[in-house]
């Protein structure tokens, strides 16, 4: 008997023998088939996985991002230890004591695809290493025995060359999670806006859940298929002893509360990131821009900018709304949907009073008020009663929309309660405007909008719109006058004059109001933008006088060698109107604007830092007497007496502009921190903003808009700043009209501003008389 058990010993060592040497020369030449294929584990040493460059305002604040996927790389340590465990139970409870590859799990696989007789088709067996390693090498993602080959033999090589705590590092920098999102930081960000070292037991096990399948067990896409994934985790973390059962039973019962969103909020100033990213993308290339975690700090104040968007936007609706109302262009019908079951992608987010939202007439009349109509807007209904459409001038509702439209309204009040709101009507407007806001001291772009809306058109009118200037450039004119001797008294004739044209014929040139004031002051001439006296100015010194001005003021544009350029025939941008008025307000020197701060890389080393750059235009005394005329411009004497009353509490000035048939309506205006430029108008260069939208109604309100919350923000407000006078300035009372001195105070006297040796019995030369 014993040398029977033997015999059956020694055959099945044989058999083992046998077998266990046919398995390594099998795995032998796996190894040989494949190695050629595999590719380096060492670059693992220096992990660079794309990471998102992200651009900052001035004060730090997050204003865009540029990413082809969006991670964050952390550290081992900054990852959560439930985050951790949670992971590790439910997508690999053998982690920590395989080799890379789970025999147990193959061969239980490998058997179920056996009797399935899908051999062609492998299911997973994976361990969180090979998914490290299909996730991390250009292997593919195809359910075939050659990828999971690769796969095992990468894993084993990973394993052997890095600590588990590595390997769980570059897994949770590099995993999937959805809409976009890779690794857990970013993960943690995007469902919860926190940190992954913040995250409590339901919220890790949440983010682990979502591994195996983002696109359908996203909360955002599948909450209930969210819910019980999160809860399988917890269970698993429950049997492999990481929580006890008490845990799992009280994070099970917690609701999935997600604070973050699944699309990156829009940026406050798309028009300006669009500028930076052109910078960026330009010096350092796309693969720079989009994959290398740049850290970029531009000059941009958020608070500043907040206004910008705000004045423009109600400046063009305020516009619109003077234009009439136009019929609905989109229904409920158009887009195959009925008046029960649409659903607008805007109501998926949070709607808040005083934001403006797209509404489908649900019916005209009852339930509403008579003349009313009844909306939805998501979850809630509300009552478009007359007072939310008396712009229109329209008697009732039906007047103006049928069942099914949907419409643009702005919500005036919301009732949580009883899911009511009360509503009024609004439109899309068809013009479009800009505005720039630079720092005088240093050319820091403070904020810019480039128009009404980025994803409508992303074409920049701030920077890349050539558009006539108007009664813009007059300043031009009248600041080479001053450094030629004439003076805010000089005496200008108002009066009909004609020059020879090009074609033989002769230009005769009007005022706005076709009227001839015979005798005025430059003041008075640039206050209430005058053409004639800038015409004859221009004359004058000589075209070419003026041009070389232009060019040190900054405009890069060859005006033609003619008069009508000091009516502003020629074509600027707006960035360069408004760089050009800095001049005034900082004593005559412009400095050049500028966006970035510095560009650093992900390691923090230092790739770019910008300064600011001086250009010397005109001496200071020029300058501050172009500032007070253009202070006159302000006041109930001048074109944009409208802003009168605010710039008698802070000290401001500026000047309106408008183009022939109300094509172009500007304005431009400064304290003595910051220059803020305004345009509106059309794409289409030949159609009017309309009969009387000259820059003082069109454009100044914007500004006046925006300048309202700036110096409601300024500390300083009980003592404003002020323009520093050089010290070779001298007042003197004139009279307003003559221009003469005069020692008698009465309504028509103001205190001038004159250059010393200037002023009327001065020891200069005498004042010229155009």
């Amino acid at each position: 008997m014993a040398h029977y058990v033997f015999r059956i010993a020694r055959s099945a060592t044989v058999i083992a023998l046998f077998a266990a040497a046919a398995l390594l020369g099998t795995l032998s030449g796996v190894l040989f088939a494949f190695a050629g294929d595999l590719p380096e584990i060492s670059a693992l040493d220096n992990y660079n996985p794309s990471t998102i460059t992200r651009v900052y305002a001035a004060n730090g604040e997050v204003i865009g991002e540029f990413a082809i996927q969006r991670r964050l790389v952390i550290d081992y340590d900054d990852i959560a230890p439930q985050l951790r465990e949670a992971i590790i139970s439910a997508e690999d409870a053998d982690f920590n004591s395989h080799f890379g590859l789970s025999i147990s799990r193959i061969l239980i696989t490998v058997l179920r695809d056996v009797f399935q007789r899908r051999l062609g088709n492998p299911a997973g067996a994976s361990t969180l290493t090979q998914q490290l390693a299909r996730n991390l090498f250009p292997i593919g993602f195809e359910k075939s025995l050659d990828r999971k080959v690769k796969e095992a033999l990468l894993a084993i090589q990973i394993e052997k060359r890095y600590t588990k705590r590595e390997i769980l590092t570059l897994y949770c920098n590099q995993i999937h999670f959805g809409h976009g999102t890779n690794g857990v930081e970013s993960a943690a960000r995007l469902y919860f806006n926190k940190r992954a070292k913040e995250l409590v037991l339901e919220e890790a096990a949440l983010i682990a859940g979502i591994i195996q399948s983002p696109a359908r067990q996203s909360p955002y896409v599948d909450m209930a298929a969210a819910m019980r994934r999160r809860n399988y985790v917890l269970q698993r973390m429950t049997d492999e002893h990481y929580i006890t059962p008490e845990q799992a039973a009280t994070a099970k019962a917690s609701p999935i509360v997600l604070k973050g969103q699944p699309q990156p909020e829009k940026s406050i100033a798309p028009f300006y990131l669009e500028e930076v990213r052109k910078h960026l993308e330009r010096e350092y290339g796309a693969k720079a821009l989009y994959e290398s975690g740049l850290a970029v700090t531009t000059t941009l104040d958020p608070a500043l900018q907040r206004l910008a968007n705000r004045a423009i936007e109600k400046g063009l609706r305020d516009y619109d709304k003077r234009h009439d109302w136009r019929k609905a262009v989109r229904t409920v019908t158009g887009a195959r949907q009925t008046v029960e079951r649409y659903r607008d992608e805007r109501w998926k987010s949070p709607i808040r009073v005083g934001d403006v939202v797209p509404a489908v007439v649900e019916a005209i009349g009852k339930p509403a008020p008579a003349t009313g109509a009844r909306l939805i807007i998501g979850g809630y209904h509300a009552d478009l009663a007359r007072d939310g459409f008396a712009w229109t001038r329209k008697a009732s509702a039906a007047d103006l929309v049928n069942v099914g439209d949907i419409v643009d309204v702005q919500i005036k009040t919301l009732d949580e309660g009883t899911k009511m709101a009360t509503v009024s009507l609004e439109q899309t407007p068809l013009a479009e405007a800009a505005m720039l806001v630079l720092d005088n001291h240093t050319g820091q772009v403070k904020a810019m909008v480039g128009g009404w809306d980025f994803q409508r058109s992303k074409f920049n009118r701030a920077v890349q719109a050539y558009r006539q200037l108007g009664s813009t450039f007059k300043p031009i004119v009248y600041t080479a006058a001053i450094d030629r001797g004439y003076t805010p008294a000089s005496v200008i004739i108002d009066s009909p004059v004609a020059y020879p044209s090009g074609n033989g014929g002769t230009w005769a040139p009007q005022n706005y109001d076709h009227t001839f004031m015979g005798p005025i002051t430059l003041r008075y001439a640039l206050e209430e933008s005058r053409n004639i006296p800038a015409i004859k100015v221009m004359a004058d010194l000589g075209v070419k006088t003026v041009l070389d001005y232009a060019k040190r003021f900054g405009f890069a544009e060859e005006f033609p060698p003619y008069l009508p350029i000091a009516l502003g025939a020629g074509d600027a941008t707006l960035m360069e109107v408004t760089s050009a008025y800095t001049t005034f307000p900082n004593q005559g020197i412009r400095m050049k604007p500028w966006t970035l701060l510095h560009v650093k890389d992900r390691e923090g080393n230092l790739l770019e830092q910008n300064r600011p750059e001086p250009a010397d235009v005109i001496g200071a005394d020029s300058a501050f007497v172009m500032t007070s005329i253009l202070r006159g411009v302000l006041t109930q004497r001048g074109t944009g007496a409208r802003a009168a009353s605010m710039a008698a509490a802070w000290p401001l000035a500026g000047k309106t502009g408008t183009v022939d048939n109300n094509t172009d309506a500007w304005f431009i205006g400064f304290d003595p921190d910051i220059t803020v430029g305004v345009w509106i108008g059309m794409d289409d260069k030949r159609k009017s903003l309309g009969g009387d939208e000259q820059g003082a109604k069109a454009a100044l309100p914007m500004w006046m808009d925006f300048m309202q919350g700036y110096i409601a923000s300024r500390a300083d407000q009980p003592a404003p700043p002020q323009f520093q006078a050089p010290g070779n300035i001298v007042f003197v009372p004139v009279d307003r009209s003559t221009g003469a001195a005069t020692t008698q105070e009465s309504a028509a006297t103001i205190t001038e501003t004159f250059i010393a040796g200037t002023e009327p019995g001065g020891l200069n030369r005498a004042q010229p008389q155009p």
